[in-house]
């Protein structure tokens, strides 16, 4: 398979530099073929070895995205459908695959570090915004594309971080913790900021914003916590209860958030959400459990499958959408979300230092800050009308965030931090 591997490379880099000749030659429409084909060969040429094998998922990516660049309409509408009506439904797969992957002793982190997990949340919140604003303000980009640099930063912690600490060898529980704890405070933190740093550039609602964060993000992920407790052994009846509880609470805030709002039917939002969030989830739970025993692993596949499938859809649908933007600003943009992802890793990471963390906390506080749930920012964008514009930072964000995360993770894993003790093998966040 290495010969296989080494020749896709090879001929992606001919496919590659052939699309560059035609493109300085002034042929820029006939380099579709090259391009794509290039991508495609470079995703199976990075297999060749194991420090770039975790880029080809990104790399296909790309080559799904030079195809909405060409092909716009493709991704448009598939007859009268509109393929945008999508991203909502995939975001919640997506976050239902990441309450069903965790449980409530991802919580307990707080307990167990709470220096790390406040400095995390706190560096999060602060450093992302902040080097969004400032990048928002300091590059020639229309105020709607600005905005998305803008969400983007005030965006929780992305999934991925928590991969990308345990390759790093950094702390993988104060991760999975700062990345609950921001996704729990994002209701209120994400419009809150971006109402105040992105307010000039663009009219934001904030009860609106509350309202599509809980239906995108938080009923999502209480549905995946509840699928996590009844189809895996190892939780008690009143660990359970318990959770029923909670969850119900935070679907009677939402449902009052929705009345103050203008709802007229505070019974049937109720009813509404505790049947697909809570009856189906615990119902799809007890079934998984009793025909399969609670294998983790096949349920961990088929979301993972799902949630790659979605992004890649999310990206390029928006990427479609956006494309006459994108060829004016495309260069300019990336340039914005490289330095915003940068910057967020270097910041999260020295203040942690500064503050007295440790190297392995400090590494995984960096990835914290500088990756971001850029499906989140794609699906708010999309609920405020602006998925062809602000929609763009965060369809650019997010494969960036993901090759440079992977860079950094496998240059941090040769490098064990002096004096400490290597971190205990935990198990790889799906």
């Amino acid at each position: 398979m290495k010969k296989l591997f080494t020749a896709a490379l090879i001929l992606s880099g001919i496919s590659l530099l052939l699309a560059l000749g035609l493109f300085l030659a002034g042929r820029g429409d006939q380099t579709a073929l090259p391009v794509v084909g290039g991508l495609v060969l470079l995703a199976l040429g990075v297999k060749r070895s194991k420090a770039t094998a975790s880029l080809t998922y990104t790399v296909f990516i790309l080559a799904a995205v030079s195809v909405a660049m060409y092909q716009p309409h493709w991704f448009l509408k598939w007859g009268d459908f509109e393929l945008k009506k999508l991203i909502i439904p995939l975001l919640q797969i997506i976050m239902f695959g990441m309450g069903s992957q965790s449980s409530l002793e991802d919580f307990a982190g707080i307990i167990q570090n709470p220096k790390g997990v406040l400095v995390g949340v706190v560096s999060h919140y602060l450093i992302m915004p902040t080097i969004g604003f400032v990048l928002a303000i300091s590059f020639p980009l229309p105020p709607e594309i600005a905005t998305g640099i803008i969400l983007v930063g005030c965006s929780p912690s992305g999934l991925a971080s928590n991969v990308m600490a345990y390759i790093a060898r950094a702390n993988v529980p104060l991760s999975v913790t700062v990345t609950a704890f921001s996704t729990l405070l994002s209701p209120v933190l994400t419009p809150a900021l971006l109402q105040l740093l992105a307010g000039a550039f663009l009219p934001v609602d904030f009860w609106k914003m509350v309202m599509e964060i809980f239906n995108i993000t938080i009923l999502p992920i209480v549905a995946g916590l509840l699928f996590n407790a009844f189809a895996y052994p190892g939780q008690t009846r009143r660990s359970i209860a318990i959770q029923v509880v909670v969850y119900l609470g935070i679907i009677l805030l939402k449902n009052a958030i929705a009345l103050q709002e203008g709802s007229d039917d505070f019974i049937g939002g109720v009813l509404w959400n505790c049947f697909w969030f809570l009856g189906l989830p615990a119902l799809g739970g007890w079934l998984f459990h009793t025909f399969t025993g609670g294998k983790r692993e096949i349920m961990d596949k088929l979301l993972s499958t799902l949630s790659m499938l979605g992004i890649t859809t999310i990206i390029v649908v928006i990427t479609a959408a956006g494309q006459k933007s994108l060829m004016q600003v495309g260069l300019i943009l990336v340039i914005a979300c490289f330095l915003h992802n940068v910057l967020g890793y270097t910041l999260g990471y020295w203040c942690c230092r500064m503050v007295g963390l440790n190297e392995q906390s400090s590494r995984s506080v960096a990835f914290e800050v500088g990756m971001q749930n850029a499906g989140m920012a794609s699906g708010l964008a999309l609920q405020m009308g602006q998925l062809a514009t602000t929609g763009l930072a965060p369809a650019v964000f997010g494969p960036l965030m993901n090759t440079t995360g992977s860079m950094l993770a496998n240059w941090w894993r040769g490098r064990t931090p002096r004096g400490e003790a290597e971190p205990a093998a935990e198990s790889v966040p799906s």
